[in-house]
Order: C-alpha cells, then sequence, then structure tokens
C-alpha cells in the first residue's frame, strides 16, 4: 500500500470481529496502512463526538475509508454508556458530511436461497445519504399551544404554516433537505445505473407530502430528461418513478436485477428488509459514495449486541463477519484501483472468493445454517469461521 486507508473502529460484537479480521486475514498478507479513528461510543463521548467529524474530514483527505458498525445511542444506551448527551447516529454525521449516496447490495451465495423465491438476481438499495429524520430537530411539546412552521429568508421574507394546534401534550418534528443535496443523489443513481447497466427505479410518497417528496421526483425527472434520457436509451436501461407503496409490491413480484433508490429513512428500512430476504442481515454489502469520488465502506448490519453481551460473559458466539470482510475487500480494491496496485485488487477479489466458497463449502457460522440448503454443515464460531476463511484463501489459486 502506498496511500492510506481511513480506519473507523465501531463498537461491540463487530468490533470484536474487527480486530480478528485484521490478525487473521489482512496483516498477514498486507503492508497495512491505515489512519485510524476510535468511533467506539466511549470515545465518541469522550471527544464531544470531534472524533466523527475527524473521521469524515480525513476520508475527504484520502478518499477511501473502511467503517466499524457504531452504536447510535438511544436513552438506554445514554443511561448504560453514562453519555454525556445522546450523540447522534454516526453514520448520519459522517453521510451528512460527505454528501453521498449509500449503495447496499446482498452478496450471493449458492445454498442460500432468498424467502422471495423468484428473486435470482441482487436487488441495491440506493439510499439518499443526507437530512430528514437522521438531521431532524423534535420538542417535546409539555401542552395546548400552536405549533408553526417558519421560514425567515435572508432578505427578511417570512413563510409561516400552522402545523397543528394542540389542546394537550404531544411531539413535533422538523426534517429538511436540500435541492444541493438532492441533485447529488440523483446524479449518483444515474452515473451507478449506467456504470452497472442496471435498470432504476425511484419511489417516494409525493401524493401525500406534495412539496417535500414532490420536490424529490421533479428533480430526479428535470435530471433524466436533461442529462441521462439518451444515455440510458443507448445502454438500453430504463428508469422510472413509482409511489413508494407500489414499488414495494413490484420489488416483491420481481426477480431482481435493478437499482432501487430511495429517500434517507425509507432507504434504511428497505436495505435491512431486502438483505433479510435474501438470507441474512449480515450478507449485505455498503458503499457511500461522494459527489467528489470520495468512497467509504462498512457492512450494512449494526453492532450485534446480543452476540457482544454473550461474549462477555465468556460465552461463545458464532456472528458472521462476511460484511464486515467485504467492507474492508471493497475500500482495499478502491484503494488499489485510486493508487494502481493491481496486486491489492487481485488480493480483495480472491479473499471475497473464499468467503463464499468457505460456506458453499458448508463451513458456516449458526445464523447461515438455520436459512443453508447444506444438509450437514460444520457450524463454526466467530473466530473459527474467520480461520476457515483463511484456509480456504491459503489453498486457493
Amino acid at each position: 500500500m502506498t496511500t492510506p486507508l481511513v480506519e473507523m473502529d465501531g463498537d461491540e460484537m463487530t468490533r470484536i470481529l474487527w480486530k480478528m479480521i485484521k490478525d487473521e486475514l489482512l496483516l498477514p498478507y498486507i503492508d497495512l496502512k491505515t489512519e485510524y479513528y476510535d468511533l467506539g461510543l466511549e470515545y465518541r463521548n469522550e471527544t464531544n463526538d470531534q472524533v466523527t467529524l475527524d473521521s469524515a474530514e480525513a476520508t475527504k483527505k484520502y478518499g477511501v475509508a473502511v467503517k466499524c458498525a457504531t452504536i447510535t445511542p438511544n436513552a438506554a444506551r445514554v443511561e448504560e454508556y453514562h453519555l454525556k448527551e445522546m450523540w447522534k447516529s454516526p453514520n448520519g454525521t459522517i453521510r451528512a458530511a460527505l454528501d453521498g449516496t449509500v449503495f447496499r447490495a446482498p452478496i450471493l451465495i449458492k445454498g442460500i436461497v432468498p424467502y422471495v423465491n423468484n428473486w435470482s438476481k441482487p436487488i441495491t438499495i440506493a439510499r439518499h445519504a443526507y437530512g430528514d429524520v437522521y438531521k431532524n430537530v423534535e420538542i417535546k411539546v409539555p401542552g395546548a399551544g400552536k405549533a408553526e412552521l417558519v421560514f425567515t429568508g435572508a432578505d427578511g421574507t417570512e413563510i409561516r404554516e400552522t402545523i397543528h394546534e394542540f389542546k394537550g401534550s404531544g411531539i413535533l418534528q422538523g426534517i429538511h433537505n436540500t435541492d444541493e443535496s438532492i441533485t447529488s443523489f440523483a446524479k449518483a443513481c444515474f452515473n451507478y445505473a449506467l456504470d452497472t447497466k442496471q435498470d432504476l427505479w425511484f419511489a417516494t410518497k409525493d401524493t401525500i407530502s406534495k412539496k417535500y417528496d414532490h420536490n424529490f421526483k421533479d428533480i430526479f425527472q428535470e435530471i433524466y430528461e436533461e442529462e441521462y434520457k439518451e444515455k440510458f436509451e443507448a445502454a438500453g436501461i430504463e428508469y422510472f418513478y413509482t409511489l413508494i407503496d407500489d414499488a414495494v409490491a413490484r420489488v416483491i413480484r420481481s426477480e431482481g436485477g435493478f437499482i432501487w433508490a430511495c429517500k434517507n429513512y425509507d432507504g434504511d428500512v428497505m436495505s435491512d428488509m431486502v438483505a433479510t430476504a435474501y438470507g441474512d442481515l449480515s450478507m449485505m454489502t455498503s458503499v457511500l459514495v461522494s459527489p467528489s469520488g470520495v468512497y467509504e465502506y462498512e457492512a450494512a448490519h449494526g453492532t450485534v449486541q446480543r452476540h457482544y453481551y454473550k461474549h462477555l460473559k465468556g460465552e461463545e458466539t458464532s456472528t458472521n463477519s462476511i460484511a464486515t470482510i467485504f467492507a474492508w475487500t471493497g475500500a482495499l480494491r478502491k484503494r488499489g484501483e485510486l493508487d494502481g496496485i493491481k496486486e491489492l485488487q487481485d488480493f480483495a477479489d480472491k479473499l471475497e472468493r473464499a468467503c463464499i466458497k468457505t460456506v458453499e463449502d458448508g463451513k458456516m457460522t449458526k445464523s447461515l445454517s438455520m436459512i443453508s440448503t447444506c444438509k450437514t454443515p460444520v457450524i463454526l464460531n466467530s473466530l473459527e469461521f474467520i480461520q476457515a476463511i483463511r484456509a480456504t484463501f491459503d489453498k486457493s489459486e
């Protein structure tokens, strides 16, 4: 390696797996260079979340990052970790800083059959990476009163709308997005569709959200007509818009093999649905791509809290690490592409093939064994599974 990756360490069981992966699958083979940031919840709290902002700036500098899963604290986590405050989602903070689009796709393995039996090709979720509920402002309304939405322009012009006349206590939430970010989202989706030669679907709920969601729809359509329509037609691929409830029905009836673009929260939910339907949440890749060509790779799943508590008790865990391994391979491959190091790209390809072959050979974690068609699976614990992948890697061409 010539240029470092930005390495963002994380929380709970995925933090344990992170070290195993480095020790068993990376350090023995690569002169690994990283700029390390500890995004574990304790250190985020210690630095007042400055470490998260610093890691995003480093990603802009070096161009490629790899991130471990992290905790987004709720009230219970505030108490558990004695936090100064309920810190924002690290992913949300990084997405806002990079203003990119998240592309998530399942890892397909023979013997793990999708729950939707007509899905024969992968479905890629393109998730907008800025705004909406992830940058929200909330108020717990104490009692009766009037809630208003107010915008004061730079010239002093005021727009005011009544949200609700409260007769008692309740809650309020304000969300926003920007035309600039939506434009970046749209262009990233169109470019990714052209690069991968896949149809692009986009869905919101503009019939209900007649200004907010409709703005997304309009920007996508304008950009498509002005910049991408002829390119799509030449490539033999299609772009279309539909309501998100209609999209869900279409997706379930489809064979897969397309990109489904979603707003931020929709993409969060639908990517988990797609990952689970393809087999397992731990079999979903995720890459954040910024308009400037910066890449951040991570697994699409969480910190595997339940397994971590077992680990703390000294109990054996059988946690699937494939998506986290693919986060590393994705980042290493991209680093190799940008720096012209073919050996690094080849290593990433070979390690991914070793992961898939290990499972197809019947060696897997407990969660995979429950959805595999393999009749006699060898169920391995967390470390044994990673070591089995290493053995497969060492034997492969």
